[in-house]
């Protein structure tokens, strides 16, 4: 079954006129993309910039308690907006039309391990053209989680919930070693000497994000010299455990569906479009939540338009909800705690046979 033919009956033939919908949607934002999207993205710019100065003061003078959490707060607060709100979307290209070269795809390089050359190749081709295809999306499950019954299962999987947990707060390098790919070596589909240039990539990245946090900001702080090295430790920890929910409340909950290869064959782009939505989920929540997500809260409409300003999302939601009513397509939405309870119980659900 494709996702065109799961559409209720007598609408498994609307998906083009739905896609030509949804066209008209992303007609219109990039027509409308200006001043106020530039202010906004600026502004960003200015908030995480100020907030992860004020946090490195602080941890400066860390040996005095309240110093250490104010800016252990503040620094956790930066490296999630430079992450979330800033990094993923920039290198989604999504403020390229501004020909900023500060904030552009091709010159951004993010306080993340993964070298960003590297994390585009693996999710803004692989994931954002296979979302949820059981063997050509490799985000499904990272390669280490079974998420899908298409997916065969083996006795290690019994240990996925506590692997995934344990993954949350180290998120970021495990997205580092992911995206490597070196399963594609044996199999013949990457070259050692590839393979080798990403390691060294990722050797290059690793030394520059280890020397900046754990060394010389530690050093700089002269006394307080451990008690910043800790902040800055558990800021990057806060910021990973932050994005591995974010991101597993988007693409796991338990409404989510999944697709085989053979339902892709021939796809159109109307059965791109229903794809992408019935494999994503939102999260409900107020204007912090969604900035503090990268507005990936707003999953559908960020699988429905990646490359669109990510200020965007909350405006054509209720748009893209509509459509998805009258064309009778689910809309997988909730509060985080619910999405979060959704998304452990696939894990749990798919670590037994």
């Amino acid at each position: 079954m494709t996702a065109a033919t799961a559409m209720t009956t007598g609408q498994a033939d609307q998906s083009d006129e739905l896609g030509r919908e949804l066209d008209r949607i992303r007609s219109e934002v990039v027509a409308a993309r200006g001043a106020t999207d530039a202010r906004y993205i600026h502004t960003v710019l200015a908030v995480q910039r100020s907030l992860e100065t004020g946090g490195r003061l602080a941890l400066a003078v860390s040996l005095l308690p309240p110093a250490w959490l104010a800016g252990t707060a503040m620094l956790t607060v930066a490296k999630t907006l430079e992450n979330m709100e800033l990094g993923h979307n920039i290198l989604h290209g999504q403020w390229d039309w501004m020909g900023d070269p500060a904030i552009h795809s091709t010159t951004w390089e993010w306080d993340f391990a993964t070298p960003a050359d590297a994390w585009k190749r693996t999710h803004n081709h692989l994931h954002h053209t296979y979302t949820n295809v059981v063997g050509r999306d490799r985000d499904l499950g990272y390669t280490i989680l079974r998420m899908s019954p298409d997916q065969p299962w083996h006795p290690v999987y019994l240990f996925q919930p506590l692997y995934a947990a344990l993954l949350a707060p180290v998120f970021e390098w495990g997205i580092a070693l992911y995206d490597l790919e070196a399963e594609a070596v044996p199999a013949g589909r990457k070259s050692v000497r590839a393979l080798l240039g990403d390691l060294f990539g990722l050797a290059r990245k690793t030394a520059a994000q280890f020397a900046k946090d754990y060394l010389l900001f530690p050093l700089l702080s002269g006394p307080s010299a451990v008690p910043c090295l800790l902040g800055n430790l558990t800021a990057n920890a806060l910021r990973n455990i932050w994005a591995h929910t974010v991101i597993f409340c988007g693409h796991f909950p338990g409404d989510v569906r999944t697709f085989t290869e053979d339902e892709i064959e021939g796809e159109t782009r109307g059965e791109w479009y229903l794809r992408q939505i019935q494999g994503s989920a939102n999260i409900e929540g107020g204007r912090l939540l969604h900035i503090l997500s990268g507005n990936l809260s707003h999953q559908i409409e960020h699988h429905v338009f990646p490359d669109l300003p990510s200020n965007r999302y909350a405006e054509i939601a209720p748009r893209v909800r509509e459509i998805c009513a009258r064309y009778g397509q689910p809309y997988v939405t909730g509060p985080l705690g619910r999405q979060y309870a959704s998304m452990w119980g696939r894990v749990l659900r798919h670590a037994l046979p």
